[in-house]
């Protein structure tokens, strides 16, 4: 016995030796691995951000330990220098695992880090400025109070007493913000004149007093728990005093702050007038696209792809009986004010919506199964904007599960104007947020433990991911789930709107087209009524370059199918296309058409 016990001392000596030689290597030297080093970079960055650990939902568990569900990011000036540091030292490692030494997957999440990376690096050494971190869209405003009350989880007195303590870390996390912001005034850079409009309507209804989402969505969690109602009394008034002493003074001093400067909003809404504008677009382009696509390339796409939808759309309209000597957009602009293809305006008007949308979803999820191998355990449930985001925002968008399966992905569409909702358009919608377009797509790549941990968590592009989802809503029409003309009207309709991003997102930010000569392309185009091109136009606004992202990842997925198509003839496999796209994590469109090449060489 005391030779067992004498072993295994020894072997326990050995493992923590082995241990630790590990650990030296890859904290303190090149690490063996390149995948453990982008690994352990990724997840050393997971740990500084409380509200990531949060919204992937795996560290909830020994929340009593990391304490992140209490906190908030309070980042300043001297973390961003030392993250430029962190992505210097980064790309210097990265070129220094050679090529002939790494596997052929390895070369590919090489391509994408140093891509990734020296795109960061570009950014923050010459365009630092030159984003607006609060607009009306997505700003820090609205995702501090969308995470809150969307992301966080109450269900438990200490959850519950984590979300009062997060509460405590607005002000001085917003303070930060207006820093920032001052930094950005100094630079001369200041957002457009619609941009202070929006904000500060937002945030005087915010800090208003009268209803509060942050409360209301509180109120409600805790009364689902098993607390006494002392307890829920108590928490409610820590809450409440929680947001007099950080919240509304940290909103307060934001909307100060812009009221402030309103007078020096820019006169012009193009990237072009920012210092270096044109080399900051190009880079935008570059990132979001991931090709070497210059703006006048991707001008030109749009125009062409105006022209080849509008004619089949004209071709439609006439089938089913409108006027032919009208341009396609008046038509769609009738169709928008048709009350045929409108819902009522009752008060329980957003819950019907939604209920028709989980339908299509449903029958989304049943109708793919013979064009995938497998579908996302995770749920997918449709929700409504918050009315205090829905004036700005766009017409749908989508939010990821977290991991451990307990929050589930959501399909977010606006209800704000009925107009933004004609029937024949909500099929092609459910379909690029839920089924088979984002939620299959993100949640498979969550669930796929085949992957990296950075292929799997670690970069994201948005021209695959918005890419994939266009794509998806053609796949589904092809999968005979538009079921007459009009649904087929209605994702025509959706893939001219992408066309039409590219025509104005590059005639804004390239060929210095106004706010007002982009909406009314927009609107003469796609007959979308005056809300969704007002609120499309300014997202193009302060988000430069990404809404071109769509078109170009979709083109890029349809030119490789019918490549693998043609050259693969009867041995084609629609299901084995898409494992090869979807298998791989989020990778730039130049990666993706290499692990499509090889497929095809291999299946040949």
């Amino acid at each position: 016995m005391r030779a067992i016990f004498k072993y295994l001392k020894y072997l326990l000596s050995l493992i923590l030796m082995l241990v630790s030689i590990y650990a030296i290597n890859l904290f303190l030297m090149k690490p063996y691995s390149m995948d453990h080093y982008l690994a352990k970079e990724l997840i050393t960055s997971l740990f500084d951000s409380p509200e990531a650990m949060t919204y992937m939902g795996l560290f909830d568990r020994v929340n009593f330990i990391t304490g992140h569900n209490a906190k908030l990011s309070v980042r300043d000036a001297e973390d961003a220098e030392a993250d430029h540091q962190k992505n210097l030292a980064r790309l210097d490692m990265l070129k220094r695992y050679q090529n002939d030494s790494l596997s052929s997957n390895q070369l590919i999440t090489k391509k994408i880090a140093v891509f990734d990376t020296e795109n960061d690096i570009n950014a923050f050494e010459n365009f630092r400025y030159h984003t607006f971190p609060v607009n009306q869209i997505g700003g820090t405003h609205l995702n501090l109070v969308e995470f809150m009350t969307d992301i966080h989880p109450i269900r438990s007195h200490g959850e519950a007493e984590d979300f009062i303590s997060r509460i405590g870390y607005v002000e001085k996390a917003m303070n930060n913000q207006i820093l920032w912001l001052q930094e950005q005034a100094n630079a001369g850079i200041f957002p457009p004149k619609f941009v202070y409009e929006h904000v500060i309507n937002q945030l005087e209804g915010m800090v208003a007093g009268t209803e509060s989402p942050l409360l209301d969505v509180f109120v409600r969690k805790i009364g689902e728990l098993n607390l006494s109602n002392e307890k829920k009394e108590i928490l409610i008034a820590d809450l409440n005093d929680a947001l007099n002493t950080s919240f509304y003074p940290a909103y307060n001093a934001l909307l100060d702050y812009f009221r402030d400067t309103q007078g020096l909003a820019s006169i012009h809404d193009g990237a072009w007038s920012l210092p270096n504008g044109d080399e900051y677009y190009a880079l935008r382009l570059r990132s979001y696209t991931t090709t070497d696509f210059s703006a006048q390339q991707i001008h030109d796409i749009g125009l062409s792809e105006v022209s080849r939808i509008t004619k089949r759309m004209g071709e439609i309209l006439d089938e089913i009986g409108y006027q032919s000597n009208k341009p396609v957009g008046l038509i769609m602009n009738d169709m928008n004010e048709d009350e045929n293809f409108l819902y009522a305006d009752s008060p329980d008007r957003k819950e019907i919506v939604v209920a028709d949308y989980n339908e299509m979803v449903t029958a989304a999820t049943l109708g793919m199964k013979d064009y995938f191998y497998k579908l996302p355990n995770a749920a997918v449930e449709v929700r409504a904007v918050p009315e205090y985001s829905e004036k700005t925002q766009a017409g749908g968008y989508y939010m990821s599960p977290s991991l451990d399966g307990k929050r589930p992905g959501v399909f977010y569409a606006n209800l704000y104007d009925i107009k933004q909702t004609p029937t024949y358009s909500m099929q092609a919608l459910a379909f690029h947020e839920a089924i088979p377009g984002h939620h299959l797509q993100i949640a498979l790549n969550l669930e796929n433990e085949d992957l990296t941990t950075y292929r799997r968590f670690g970069y994201r592009t948005s021209a695959f991911s918005e890419g994939w989802a266009l794509y998806s809503e053609q796949l589904a029409l092809e999968a005979g789930l538009a079921r007459n003309l009009l649904d087929e009207l209605g994702v025509l309709q959706s893939e001219l709107f992408r066309s039409v991003r590219l025509v104005v997102d590059t005639g804004m930010h390239y060929k210095r087209w106004t706010r007002e000569e982009a909406m009314d392309y927009m609107k003469r185009i796609t007959g979308m009524s005056d809300t969704e091109v007002r609120a499309e136009i300014e997202r193009y606004i302060v988000w430069p370059g990404q809404a071109t992202s769509y078109k170009v990842g979709m083109l890029k997925i349809l030119e490789l199918r019918k490549k693998a198509q043609e050259k693969l003839g009867n041995n084609f496999d629609i299901k084995k296309f898409h494992s090869i796209v979807l298998d791989n994590g989020i990778p730039p469109l130049f990666v993706l058409e290499d692990l499509v090449n090889e497929w095809i060489a291999s299946e040949a």
